[in-house]
């Protein structure tokens, strides 16, 4: 009885991580990345901030709207419209995930604090070392992000 009851935790145990990786790869098909469990895009922060201030500011719940599938945060309302405006312009590339894996065909989710701003663009990235591989080659980097990302959100 006691090996039974040890077959069958170990096949829940396994049936849950296969889960985990599986709801992993669903949420990666989404355009745009969001939390884990929740549907904040760029983990919560403010898309118009990184182009004003330079930095990730983090949003407020008083300030969000919904736009592509996600929730979009904004530290004041000044943000939140000046997002409505034009959203693709502030969006962050790939859909925020990470900029230097979508140039390698994958999906991975970014770390909102390690960013870029190019060309008026914002590319997030996993780390600083997947930011610097991104850097080292930016244009190439880009072409091939360019490429990869539509094509990977329809997979």
């Amino acid at each position: 009885m006691k090996r039974r009851i040890q077959i069958v935790s170990h096949t829940l145990l396994l049936t849950l991580v296969a889960f985990l990786f599986t709801f992993d790869e669903i949420q990666a098909a989404k355009p745009i990345s969001t939390t884990f469990f929740g549907s904040k895009a760029i983990g919560g922060y403010d898309a118009v901030a990184y182009h004003t201030h330079k930095k990730a500011v983090p949003g407020k719940k008083a300030y969000q709207t919904s736009w592509q599938g996600a929730n979009w945060l904004f530290n004041n309302a000044a943000n939140l419209k000046t997002f409505k405006s034009n959203p693709k312009k502030y969006a962050p590339s790939y859909g925020g995930y990470c900029a230097w894996a979508a140039a390698e065909n994958r999906l991975v989710k970014a770390d909102p604090t390690i960013f870029d701003i190019h060309e008026g663009k914002l590319y997030l990235n996993y780390n600083k070392k997947t930011q610097d591989d991104w850097n080292a080659d930016r244009p190439g980097m880009i072409i091939r992000g360019d490429k990869n990302y539509p094509r990977l959100v329809k997979e």
